[in-house]
């Protein structure tokens, strides 16, 4: 298990450092395990969710000390991903209505504490995701992606590294490099988008290539190197190389001869259809304009906050421990030996 300490500050001289947090995904999460504490703000609103997510970003931003932090947000009203595969996500249980009331709170709350979101119209905070993988990229910035979805894995590059938050909060959770997702899934970080397509993902409703599960697919990755060789040699070489490569990766790790076998199943009716079907719908957009400006100080995104807008902000989910912590991190308030206190 890896874990935040495993990404230190910046040292100086270093590349600076953008936290893109998938909002949705995060509320989705302390919802179903907060919900028995019935927080509730000053307002007598739902607040669970809520204050959850925004008590682990700012422990976030305490371990890894980013310059910059944007939150993605999902266009709860259109989706582009879903007018074109009416059936996206289907088999997911309605929202409970307290969650969807904190969902449609959630901008208000970080926008009103100073911090950048976004919302891409017919979009997903995955999309803000991707976009904020390659702004860091081409701005020469790290990334780290904070979620509990695995989509973000194809963002994973020597700029961007993903948090992928699971069960037992901040401290447990995996946080993934290239290294570390070739060791979990035996595939390269450049290569996760090809991988989950043929794979499939039953969360989001989509059947992977029929008879490729993760093995089969890390194996032809491996293999081939991309899915454009695999295309090609079926189509130029009738699948020759891709045989004879799988086959001989196979005896150097001692393991079953199935170069046959996944040529069959990439050749089936339907099955280069149900890849390509799947990395459209998989495919995060990267050309988002995340709104940045890290040359000028003071605009959202960029830390420190100021000081009254968090005590007043945080103040209001009505948890003072939290609010003394917001303080602490996201303000340039003078610190000393005690602890301090909004009243």
């Amino acid at each position: 298990m890896t874990t935040p300490d495993d990404l230190a500050a910046p040292e100086p001289g270093a590349r600076k450092l953008l936290l893109a947090v998938d909002a949705p995904s995060l509320l989705h999460r302390n919802h179903h395990a907060r919900a028995h504490s019935d927080l509730r703000d000053k307002g007598n609103r739902p607040a669970w969710a809520l204050h959850g997510m925004l008590r682990q970003i700012i422990e976030a931003i305490d371990q890894f000390a980013p310059d910059a932090v944007i939150f993605g947000l999902d266009d709860r009203e259109r989706s582009e991903r879903e007018a074109f595969y009416p059936d996206y996500k289907a088999g997911r249980a309605p929202k409970d209505a307290a969650l969807v009331e904190q969902l449609e709170r959630a901008g208000a709350l970080l926008d009103a504490l100073g911090l950048a979101t976004l919302t891409p119209p017919g979009l997903e905070a995955d999309d803000v995701n991707a976009s904020a993988a390659r702004w860091a990229r081409e701005n020469d910035w790290n990334c780290v992606i904070i979620t509990s979805d695995r989509d973000s894995f194809a963002h994973i590059s020597d700029h961007t590294q993903v948090l992928r938050l699971i069960n037992g909060g901040m401290a447990n959770s995996p946080l993934l490099n290239p290294r570390k997702l070739h060791a979990m899934y035996g595939v390269a970080a450049e290569n996760y988008l090809e991988f989950a397509a043929l794979r499939g993902d039953a969360s989001d409703n989509l059947p992977g290539v029929s008879g490729i599960g993760e093995k089969g697919a890390a194996t032809l990755l491996a293999a081939m190197g991309s899915m454009d060789a695999v295309w090609a040699d079926i189509d130029h070489c009738d699948g020759q190389t891709l045989v004879a490569a799988v086959d001989s990766l196979a005896e150097e790790q001692d393991q079953r001869r199935i170069g046959t076998t996944l040529l069959r199943r990439l050749t089936a009716d339907g099955a280069r259809e149900r890849y390509a079907f799947n990395v459209r719908i998989m495919s995060g957009r990267e050309d988002l304009d995340l709104g940045l400006t890290p040359d000028v100080p003071g605009t959202p995104g960029l830390l420190p906050l100021d000081i009254d807008r968090v005590a007043r902000v945080v103040g209001h989910l009505n948890m003072q421990a939290t609010t003394d912590l917001a303080v602490r991190v996201l303000t340039a308030a003078p610190t000393t030996g005690d602890n301090f206190t909004v009243r």
